[in-house]
This record gives C-alpha cells, structure tokens and sequence, in this order.
C-alpha cells in the first residue's frame, strides 16, 4: 500500500527544509536523521551512501552531522563536496549507492536549507522509505559497535565524471563554436561545472554568479533573479544567455534580444525537437505540464501533433505521472525540466544542453526558436486567508469563477488553487487580451476575498 505524503511528519513533496536553527533543520536533528537514515538502510544490506551540497555556509554543518549520525548506524558515505542535485542522481546510480543525500534548499536563500534523497535507482526516495525514516526518528539514537562503524571517503573526481556525463547526453557532433554564453550559476552548486560543460563545448563562456562565499547563494541572481542576466546578455551582445537556480535543477533562458525565454518555452522547444513533426517523431509520447503551464504551450504542442497532460505542481507529480504513461518529457513554468531519455530527474544543465542541439538541428537561434510558441498572458493574485475549507463550495465564488470562463469562451481559463505553503488562494486567469485577464483576476480576487472573510466571521 502506498504511503499518503500527509502522513509523513518532515517529509514534504521534495524533502525537509526550513529556517536553518530551526526545528528540524538544526545539528541535533540532521546528526539524529542521519542515524535513522544509516538503520533503514542498513536493514536493507548496508552498502553506501552518497552526500552532496550546495554552496550555503550552513552545508559544512548539516554534511558533518549527517555524516556522524549514518556512520554511527554503520552506513559508509562518500562525500561529494559541492555538487548540483541532478549530479548527485546521476552519481548515486553509477555509485552503485544505496541512496544519495542533498543539503540543499533550491533556490531559497542562504537562511534555509534542507536535505533531499535519492533511491538507488536516482530518483525521489519512495514514501514508504521516508515514513520508514521517520519512524525510526522517534527511536533512542544508539552506536554500533566500533568495529561495526561507518567509514567516511571523499570521491575527488565527481566534478570530471558528471561533466563528462552531460556532455555525453548529446549528439557527438554538437559544437558550440562561435556562440557566446552568459552564464548565471547563481553562486550556487553549478559554478565549478556548467562553465566547463560549455567551454569544452566550443563556446565562449563569460559567468555570473560564479564564486559563492556561502551566504550569496540565489541572492539577487539565478533563474528566480534573472534581471542581471538580461542586462549582461545584452551589453556582452551574447548570443544567449543561461541561469540556474541554487542546486542546479532548475534552468530558465535569456535570448539575444534580452528577452526572458521560461521553462514552458524551453519545454516546448525540446518537445518540438523530440517528437515535433520536424523532429525525430514519437506518436506515443507525449508531454507533461502542470495546472500552471501556460495555455500556449499547450496549443503549441497540439499545432505539432503532441498530446499533452496536466498534474498538480511539483516535480514529484510530473515524474509520476510521466512513470504512469510511459512518457519521457515533462517540466514546470519554473524550468524544472525532465528529460528521462537523458537522466533521472530534473537537470538544467541537461535541459540547456537539449535545447542547444534544438537550435543546432533547426538552425535557428534562440529567439526565433521560442516563437513557434505565443505565451497567452497570464495574471496570479495571492490572496491571504486563514482556512482553505468551504473555498471551492462557495457558491459566489463558484459563479464568479463560471461567469470569468464563460467571458473567456475556448480561449481562456481560471485555476483556483491554495496554497501548500503559504496561507493564500493563488487565483490565477489566463486569456488572450491582457486587459481582459487583469480585470477578471481582480473580479475574482475580490470575490474570494468577501466570501471567505464572511465565513471566518
């Protein structure tokens, strides 16, 4: 039986994080999580275990607590010093690891962290694990014997393996001679190799975001900050440019006219390049999005003759759904992009490298590329509740909802959707005329907003 993610007390959809020196991402937890780690893992015949990191100075910490708490279980680890997340999958499965291990938070500040898992297999740990984990939490942390303890290795030449591994998931006959790239690694895990991945591509590389001091990590850079890239491209008169988030597993792009090319562009210009009519074909696959890809993307795919599905947000629900169908591409707006023909999880560097060859393939630059797409433009307001319940009940906000998709006819549509983290409706309208999709957001908004105070009093 598979385990509800909401029965889990720390795990979320993609791991434990928080404020760092708060419960639970504080030493004492990470050193007792580590030992819970090394015993489920050591019922399932010992062996390995892989950490990695990014560039946030709280990284140190938590790797050395982790560190004591699996070795005191009996777990051997090997130590991958900074490293992206994608890297970490990757060398996880050539490892031959029992599981692999992230202190990372994406691409929240240095302020937070967290941890992440993979299987074996490089993908998310499965529920039924993580419940095991925690399950074993509220159990007294106890030493195996010394002769029974765990050994600690550091692996120096994980930086070289994964390079060579992202440049293998191309065509032999890429190059990138004669293109200029601007490269934003957002002082995050990539900084050390997106660089040498395109360099030893053929491109000219100029980087940003490229020397973490452990507290600038996606501060006021990378793809969830991508403004000093956009004037970079422009002023370097780049042919592209390209911005990671924190741990590498989010990617968006800038074209050579500084314009902003997101995660539904990217995922469509793969898709066009995979399994498009000009591409190599693939009338059983298909595409997955979520409920927030944008409706251009969408019809862009149906003018190629390529189905496509929506999930939930998070990367967890695009995999599985992708798993269910048998289906290899899929991603989020935030340029979280999978491509299972290439790796096992999301990877921006993999990603950019796709869409390199797509440009390559189709002899277009970037620019000209994305607009075999037109993104509809798309209008999200937050707004603050104390309580979800009763929210898709309510009959005004039900008929203010039908009478904003009657207005937008087969052209449009309106998502309601709470939030998992914050306590807001995010009320999202999407439509061909700007106007129009501001004003029915605001209509909306004010409606939620009435009916649910009304409820609270």
């Amino acid at each position: 039986m598979e385990t509800d993610v909401t029965d889990k007390k720390y795990f979320g959809t993609d791991g434990i994080r928080g404020r760092v020196g708060s419960y639970p991402i504080t030493p004492d937890f990470m050193l007792k999580l580590g030992w819970a780690t090394g015993k489920v893992f050591a019922r399932k015949g010992g062996g390995k275990i892989l950490i990695g990191k990014d560039t946030r100075i709280s990284g140190y910490m938590f790797e050395s607590a982790l560190e004591a708490g699996l070795t005191s279980a009996g777990m051997d680890i090997n130590l991958l010093g900074p490293m992206p997340t994608p890297a970490v999958a990757y060398l996880t499965r050539t490892f031959q690891a029992q599981a692999g291990i992230v202190i990372s938070a994406s691409h929240n500040g240095f302020e937070d962290n967290g941890i992440k898992f993979f299987s074996a297999q490089g993908t998310k740990l499965p529920d039924e694990i993580e419940k095991a984990i925690e399950d074993v939490l509220d159990d007294e942390l106890t030493t195996v014997e010394s002769k029974e303890l765990g050994k600690a290795s550091r692996i120096v030449d994980a930086s070289g393996r994964y390079i060579e591994f992202c440049k293998s998931t191309v065509p032999g006959n890429l190059r990138l001679n004669g293109l200029k790239i601007l490269l934003d690694c957002a002082n995050g895990a990539t900084y050390h190799i997106a660089p040498n991945v395109f360099r030893e591509l053929g491109a000219t590389v100029v980087t940003i975001g490229a020397a973490p001091d452990g507290l600038n990590i996606n501060h006021e850079c990378g793809s969830t900050r991508p403004a000093k890239l956009v004037d970079k491209v422009l002023e370097e008169n780049a042919d592209l440019g390209i911005a990671f988030d924190g741990d590498g597993d989010r990617v968006v792009m800038v074209d050579h006219k500084g314009e902003l090319v997101d995660g539904d562009e990217l995922l469509y210009i793969i898709a066009r390049y995979k399994l498009g009519k000009l591409g190599n074909g693939g009338s059983d696959q298909g595409i997955i999005g979520t409920v927030m890809s944008n409706l251009g993307l969408e019809i862009a795919l149906k003018e190629q003759g390529i189905p496509f599905r929506r999930t939930l947000v998070g990367d967890r629900y695009v995999m599985t759904e992708l798993i269910t169908r048998g289906w290899l591409y899929g991603g989020e707006s935030s340029g979280h992009i999978i491509c299972l023909d290439s790796t096992s999880t999301g990877d921006g560097i993999i990603s950019v490298l796709q869409v390199l060859t797509a440009m390559q393939v189709f002899g277009q630059n970037l620019h000209d590329l994305k607009h075999g797409m037109t993104k509809f433009p798309q209008t999200m307001i937050n707004v603050r509740i104390s309580k979800s319940n009763g929210l898709m009940g309510n009959k005004a906000i039900q008929q203010a909802v039908s009478e904003a998709e009657a207005e937008l006819g087969n052209t449009g549509r309106v998502l309601l959707r709470p939030s998992g983290t914050e306590p807001v409706v995010r009320v999202m309208v999407e439509g061909e005329d700007r106007d129009q999709v501001d004003k029915l957001a605001t209509q909306i908004s004010e409606v939620v907003t009435r009916e649910m105070q009304k409820d609270v009093a």
